[in-house]
């Protein structure tokens, strides 16, 4: 790994000139990584006095911190004993519509697995809940709808399930050899596209079907491409893959640079999936902080504000990853690095 500074990052044998964005990108991950712990803590709020975080809502700087992956990683995953063809249909199922009172929902009926998986009954309680007035998938993300014959998104998304589970790519997902075939198959999945295969990829490798590191494989998505443009004056040609292992493989020597004091996830450096993460969530955060700065998407607005939840809060991780499994306010406090 070849020295890097805020003044000097070299990728792919080219030295790129950054902006003021790029040391933005460090203080918002150590930011939005204290914001996390106090609230952990039960500090109360405000948690941070950055005006565009306390503001504008962003995601942790972990992705399995955030509160879908935490809901995921907990409820969906790790709630209990699933045979390999369920867990990959619990996963894809949950994140295809992304929103917990859906999930909790369906639940509600009986516990979703591959060998009671009935289209027909889902649909009519699918139905049953969007003639309620509830929605039934998350803002977070564009769900495209497959076409299989329904007018109606959620049906073509079940009809999709079945198929995946009749036709062997549920089996194939499961035998994956890595994080990349794991995408690959995925990609190769009607309707998903590049975005939500390597989004899909990274929630089934938090299950125990799998042992990939974070660092073996990224995917950029829009937000981190643009992320990317914003940071870096002179990136053009160059794989915004590259650009994200070399600010990962660099971060704390980056953060030392940038004087910026990061709490590290008990212990678990920022992966390849949180640094592209970071470079999304930098493009919004230059939206208000550095709107001198244009990327691909022209976008000049956060759209979400950030509305502080006093709720407690406890996290867990896979257990395979050796944190807590659950954390409390005093664990936080004794545990972190």
């Amino acid at each position: 790994m070849e020295e890097a500074s805020l003044e000097r990052l070299v990728v792919g044998g080219r030295t790129l000139r950054p902006t003021a964005a790029f040391r933005s990108y460090w203080r918002l991950a150590a930011e939005r990584q204290r914001m996390f712990f106090r609230r952990l803590r039960r500090e109360d709020p405000p948690w941070t006095v950055d005006p565009v975080l306390a503001t504008h809502r962003f995601t942790n700087a972990y992705r399995a911190s955030d509160r879908v992956s935490q809901f995921l990683i907990n409820e969906v995953i790790y709630s209990q004993t699933s045979d390999d063809r369920s867990m990959v249909l619990r996963v894809l199922l949950f994140k295809i519509f992304n929103r917990i009172d859906t999930w909790r929902y369906l639940e509600s009926f009986g516990p979703i697995c591959a060998e009671s998986f009935e289209v027909t009954k889902l649909t009519e309680l699918l139905d049953a809940r969007m003639a309620s007035g509830d929605r039934l998938y998350s803002a977070a993300y564009i769900m495209p709808s497959p076409k299989l014959g329904s007018s109606r998104k959620h049906v073509n998304h079940l009809r999709l399930l079945a198929q995946l589970l009749n036709d062997g790519t549920v089996d194939r997902i499961a035998a994956a050899s890595s994080l990349r075939n794991l995408y690959e198959i995925l990609a190769g999945v009607h309707s998903f596209g590049r975005f939500l295969a390597f989004q899909f990829a990274v929630d089934l490798n938090y299950t125990p079907l799998y042992s990939f590191s974070e660092m073996d494989y990224v995917v950029a998505g829009p937000g981190a491409r643009d992320g990317i443009a914003k940071c870096f004056v002179d990136a053009d040609g160059l794989a915004p893959e590259e650009v994200i292992r070399a600010v990962t493989e660099s971060a704390d020597q980056l953060f030392e640079q940038a004087e910026v004091e990061f709490e590290s996830l008990w212990g678990r450096p920022l992966q390849l999936i949180d640094c592209q993460n970071l470079f999304c969530e930098v493009d919004k955060y230059s939206r208000v902080a550095h709107p001198e700065l244009c990327g691909a998407s022209g976008r000049t607005r956060i759209k979400q504000r950030y509305v502080p939840n006093p709720e407690p809060m406890t996290v867990g991780y896979p257990p395979k990853w050796g944190l807590p499994t659950a954390t409390n306010p005093v664990l936080a406090a004794t545990a972190r690095s």
